[in-house]
């Protein structure tokens, strides 16, 4: 999907409350779940705008990057894709409780490269194991990744996970199985729908009912170390212009919580 203009986010302060122009600020690391990347790249021009602050980038999966946290790493916010990681790092007060909050929504579905003529309509026991073949499924690895959990969780609703459990391409986060589709490595996929949106070389063959699995939500919160300018960036990131972007590239923003 092609990324909005400068001008169509040039307005990033609409969202925020009115006050003078932000002083300029140091550096806030923010570390983002994999399946993020397309839509916070988007932002930082518009973030200095709006907050003085500049926003520094760290995608992974959110597994590995709550064990970063964990371990020392100098982040200032985190994104995590599910809530299950953000809870590992609560539970270890490795995030300031107030600060946490539900950003973002997404769905489940399954792709295929773009040439494929593949037709599957998910519901239980559809015959995913006879379309992968002897080739594999790519998803992110289902032991820790969120997005791989998702996938685990509603092939195991549908009653076809025992079926391809064995004829996996797990990879090390959601962007990592989209590029297996992508590249024509996988002849089947499961990513999210943003990520199937912001790759041209994969199509989407269906949806999976939010019902299969729990819901695909994005907590974000700072870290106790994090820098004034987070809580600006924070801010920021709930402000109507960063929706607008957000919503281009296919997430749900969820009520302010």
């Amino acid at each position: 999907m092609a990324l909005l203009t400068a001008a169509a986010i040039g307005g990033a302060g609409a969202g925020l409350p009115a006050r003078q122009a932000p002083q300029p600020a140091g550096p806030v690391l923010v570390f983002a779940a994999a399946s993020l990347q397309t839509a916070l790249d988007a932002l930082p021009a518009a973030a200095r705008t709006a907050t003085g602050a500049e926003m520094r980038m760290s995608y992974a999966a959110s597994s590995a990057l709550a064990r970063q946290i964990e371990n020392g790493a100098p982040a200032d916010v985190f994104i995590s894709a599910d809530l299950e990681w953000m809870d590992y790092l609560a539970e270890r007060r490795l995030v300031r409780p107030e600060s946490r909050f539900s950003l973002l929504g997404n769905r489940l579905v399954l792709i295929a490269p773009a040439s494929a003529a593949v037709t599957l309509k998910i519901g239980p026991g559809f015959p995913l194991a006879s379309a992968v073949g002897r080739e594999r499924l790519a998803v992110a690895n289902p032991a820790g990744v969120p997005a791989g959990k998702y996938a685990k969780a509603a092939l195991t609703s549908l009653g076809v996970w025992q079926g391809v459990a064995r004829r996996l391409a797990p990879a090390e986060n959601v962007r990592a199985a989209l590029l297996l589709v992508a590249r024509g490595e996988a002849p089947l996929g499961i990513v999210y729908r943003t990520d199937a949106l912001a790759e041209p070389r994969v199509r989407i063959v269906d949806t999976f009912p939010e019902s299969t699995h729990p819901p695909i939500t994005y907590p974000i919160a700072m870290t106790p170390s994090a820098s004034p300018a987070a809580a600006r960036l924070v801010e920021f990131l709930r402000s109507s212009a960063a929706r607008t972007v957000f919503e281009s590239q296919g997430f749900t923003v969820l009520r302010r919580d």
